[in-house]
């Protein structure tokens, strides 16, 4: 396991500490929870874009109006 030394205001230090505390978690667990969360948002994204990238706007664009219509018509 590596070890990460970063730099931040005492401030976001002390309200993430706080944080981490309400949680019942240390510190460290804690950055490693958000560290998680981000990098699995990060692949997310990535993953739509690529698809999105080969995808068909027009495809895209009909697809949105069907669910439009199908909204439109539900009571």
């Amino acid at each position: 396991m590596a070890t990460l030394t970063i730099r931040i205001p005492d401030a976001h230090r002390d309200r993430l500490a706080a944080m981490a505390a309400q949680r019942g978690l240390s510190l460290n667990k804690l950055m490693e929870e958000l560290s998680v969360r981000a990098l699995a948002e990060h692949d997310t994204e990535m993953r739509f874009r690529m698809r999105a990238a080969r995808g068909k706007v027009t495809r895209g664009l009909k697809l949105l109006d069907e669910l439009d219509r199908r909204h439109a018509e539900e009571p």
